[in-house]
C-alpha cells in the first residue's frame, strides 16, 4: 500500500519532515482513502496520524566537557585565545609578585632578622624589580649573608 502523497501532505500540514509522520497500522485504509489536506486535517485530529517530537541536539557532551573545564582540564595551549598579557595584564603579574616580596620583606623586618638599612636596600630592589620572586628574595639574602641570626631563612 503506497501512502507516500498522504505522507508528504501530512507532513506539510505538521510544517515538518516526512520521517515525523506516524501512520496509526490499524487504520491505513482510511488514510490511504484521504487525498485533500482537509481529509488529512481531520486524520490528525482524530489521532489517526501523528508526529514525532522533535530531536534536538544532545548537550551531554558539552556538560561533560563543561565539567572537565571547572576542574582546570582542556586549558593547554591549544585552547588559549589571546597572548599571555592579554590574559593576565602584565600590571597584575607585577602587583602580585611585588605585593608577596614586600610582605615577605616585611616579615624578614618584623622578625628582626633583618636590620633597617639592609630592609631599605632589599625594598629598593624589590621596587626596581631586581628579584624574580620570593625564592629569588631568600637565595640572595643567603648568598650574600644578610640574615641576622645564625639560622638562615627557612627554605
Amino acid at each position: 500500500m503506497k501512502l507516500k502523497n498522504q505522507k508528504r501532505i501530512a507532513a506539510s500540514v505538521f510544517k515538518g519532515s516526512k520521517k515525523r509522520v506516524i501512520f496509526e497500522t490499524s487504520k491505513l485504509e482510511q488514510i490511504k482513502e484521504a487525498i485533500t489536506r482537509f481529509d488529512i486535517r481531520n486524520l490528525i485530529t482524530q489521532g489517526v496520524i501523528s508526529e514525532k517530537p522533535k530531536r534536538g541536539v544532545s548537550r551531554g557532551r558539552a556538560r561533560k566537557v563543561n565539567e572537565q573545564k571547572r576542574k582546570g582540564r582542556r586549558s593547554g595551549a591549544g585552547n588559549k585565545k589571546g597572548t599571555r598579557t592579554a590574559r593576565t595584564p602584565k600590571k597584575l603579574v607585577w602587583m602580585n609578585k611585588i605585593r608577596l616580596q614586600r610582605s615577605f620583606l616585611k616579615e624578614l623586618k618584623e622578625k628582626k632578622l633583618v636590620d633597617d638599612k639592609i630592609f631599605r636596600d632589599l625594598y629598593r630592589k624589590a621596587k626596581g624589580g631586581f628579584f624574580r620572586s620570593k625564592r629569588h628574595i631568600k637565595l640572595y639574602v643567603n648568598e650574600h649573608g644578610l640574615v641576622r641570626s645564625d639560622d638562615d631563612i627557612k627554605k
